[in-house]
């Protein structure tokens, strides 16, 4: 593959009747390195494989002569594969990610799915600069505001906070999700699906909402207030108790936060 791909990268720099020097500069590496991987000799880092598509105007999948249609596949089926492991074992999620972008460098798909189960505040770093990229060389709108909204969660975690809010105000305000309309208008197999991961994402949006709005209300002194939020989650958390495992996800929203309920009871004690 480190064959075709320089000579694919030699082809449309001659096709941009562009220098060596002028693409290293864009990409801020030295003309060596291209010069390298045009000759075979070296692969450009994964990272700069979007920044390559978009410089030319083509798509990462062209850029590496991929069937189009065959990736699209291949890449949905490696994200369902993780999707499995997302809420359960972060770790397993990310490794089949990166084995995925192996066979895919830089598909802007599978990236998107990396910076969403990458750690934080742990990576920051790495998630700022993935989410970067991402923003500059994605085709996909849906993927760019991803992108926006999981960089505004990095900056907020290393104290940036006015880059978190100039970035969040990037993101277009929508009061629907796709898996939603999904849900509410297709039949069959189609409904079944989104409304299974809607109902997923739903809950643990309705968590985290009533715990921000907990933590607010305590820092404003009114501690009933914040009372009243963590035992609604509580009773959000528990009301899964008997729900069962779809095959989209490996375990439910009761499974993955039962843990949580122990920090939810000692923060309702503090306010007692």
């Amino acid at each position: 593959m480190n064959i075709k791909l320089g000579e694919k990268i030699k082809y449309l720099r001659k096709k941009k009747n562009i220098s060596q020097e002028i693409l290293a500069n864009y990409l801020g590496i030295s003309f060596q390195a291209v010069s390298k991987w045009e000759n075979g000799a070296t692969m450009p880092d994964v990272c700069l494989i979007p920044a390559l598509a978009s410089f030319f105007g083509v798509s990462t999948d062209e850029l590496f002569d991929f069937n189009l249609y065959e990736i699209e596949n291949n890449v949905n089926d490696i994200v369902i594969k993780s999707s499995e492991y997302y809420y359960c074992d972060a770790e397993m999620c990310e490794k089949i990610l990166r084995e995925g972008l192996k066979k895919y460098p830089g598909n802007d798909i599978l990236l998107n799915c990396i910076i969403g189960v990458i750690p934080i505040p742990e990576r920051s770093s790495e998630v700022i600069d993935m989410c970067q990229i991402l923003i500059e060389c994605t085709k996909h709108d849906d993927i760019k505001y991803d992108a926006y909204r999981i960089l505004a969660e990095a900056y907020k975690s290393i104290g940036e906070y006015s880059l978190a809010k100039a970035t969040i105000n990037k993101i277009p305000e929508l009061y629907f999700t796709k898996l939603e309309v999904a849900a509410l208008l297709l039949d069959g197999e189609d409904m079944y699906e989104a409304a299974h991961k809607q109902k997923n994402l739903s809950a643990d949006s309705l968590i985290e909402m009533l715990i921000k709005l907990a933590d607010f209300y305590n820092q404003a002194g009114e501690k009933e207030k914040s009372k009243t939020q963590l035992l609604i989650v509580k009773k959000v958390i528990d009301a899964f108790k008997d729900d069962f495992t779809a095959e989209f996800f490996k375990s439910t929203i009761y499974e993955t936060r039962k843990d949580f309920l122990k920090d939810i009871e000692t923060k309702i004690d503090l306010l007692n």
